[in-house]
């Protein structure tokens, strides 16, 4: 019986192994959006149809009949050109007639948009403008004895903190 024992108590006496692994990873970040303005100027444009009319247009005291008026690169003023009026008679009087005229009068060039202190303090008024406000700053970062992050101060529109503590236990 003493034999049948012997080989069980040294078997018992066997050390056990295992890995452990074990991690704290701590992380946080103060971030602030750029403030930004994209702007699309609009062209100017000019069209005339008609039907039994006759146009003519005047310059300078000249009238020409049957010339139609319209946009002119002679004359800019803040990048969009002048405008040379057409004017309408009716070719057959009492007969039918119809007219269209449509201007579109685009948008001059304005001055360079300029961002101070994170905002864009004047807005273009263009055909189509896209402004975005920037983050403000003043968010700060606090680490604490345990190893936390936290955040604090203003966090205005555009501006975030993000902070995280990961804990990471693994036994093998």
């Amino acid at each position: 019986m003493k034999r049948l024992l012997i080989p069980f108590l040294l078997l018992s006496a066997v050390p056990v192994q295992a890995d452990m692994r074990h991690s704290i990873t701590t992380s946080a970040k103060v971030q602030l959006d750029q403030a930004y303005s994209s702007v699309s100027r609009i062209g100017t444009t000019y069209s005339v149809t008609g039907n039994n009319i006759t146009p003519s247009t005047t310059v300078s005291g000249t009238t020409t009949s049957g010339a139609i008026g319209g946009l002119t690169a002679d004359s800019l003023t803040a990048g969009v050109p002048a405008i040379v009026d057409t004017d309408f008679a009716v070719t057959t009087a009492g007969s039918a007639y119809s007219m269209t005229e449509s201007l579109t009068v685009g948008d001059a060039v304005q001055s360079a948009t300029t961002v101070t202190g994170g905002v864009v303090p004047a807005l273009p008024s263009l055909g189509v403008t896209v402004t975005g406000s920037g983050g403000v700053s003043g968010g700060t970062i606090t680490s604490l004895s345990s190893g936390v992050h936290t955040c604090a101060g203003t966090m205005g529109a555009g501006s975030s903190c993000t902070a995280q503590t990961i804990v990471e236990s693994v036994v093998d």
